[in-house]
């Protein structure tokens, strides 16, 4: 399978903890869809200590996997929203 463009998508949003609404990441997202997956490489600014836990609430809102040979991050359903 093909790897996803490094380059990316420009728009970039916002993602939070849905628990408490914590800034988690802001993110270059392509799509319309819901966020199910985050590429690592396209994460612009990190707000967390280590990608999979809120760093207010501690509570895990996502898990570490490679999806087409790169790092990525595949949320927990629920665990987080975004504008």
């Amino acid at each position: 399978m093909a790897k996803p463009n490094k380059k990316g998508p420009v728009r970039t949003i916002d993602i939070f903890c849905a628990n408490c609404s914590q800034p988690l990441f802001k993110y270059r997202k392509g799509g319309k869809g819901a966020l199910v997956k985050c590429f690592v490489e396209r994460i612009v600014k990190n707000h967390t200590n280590d990608n999979l836990h809120c760093p207010q609430c501690e509570q895990e809102f996502a898990r570490s996997t490679l999806i087409r040979g790169t790092p990525a991050l595949k949320f927990v359903g629920g665990k987080v929203r975004f504008k």
